[in-house]
């Protein structure tokens, strides 16, 4: 994150090898690591969310937005 609060560019410009952003790789080992913990069933979004969050700064629809683009399932409570 830059001092204005912007994302770092590094963040958000895709990998020229497959298209993926750092926070993209990050979503989807954090995810990878958590679904081992949690004996491979459906983690929870906000418990990623947590966990994402230290590594990258990240709102939580942004966090949706990824994983909705990556093709991985969200499930909310409402």
């Amino acid at each position: 994150m830059s001092s204005k609060g912007q994302p770092a560019l590094q963040d958000v410009l895709p990998d020229i090898r497959d298209g993926l952003t750092r926070t993209d790789r990050i979503v989807l080992a954090v995810l990878e690591q958590t679904q081992k913990e949690c004996r491979n069933r459906n983690v929870p979004t906000a418990m990623l969310y947590g966990r994402v969050l230290e590594y990258v700064q990240i709102s939580e629809a942004d966090l949706i937005h990824t994983m909705h683009r990556l093709g991985v399932q969200s499930r909310t409570r409402q």
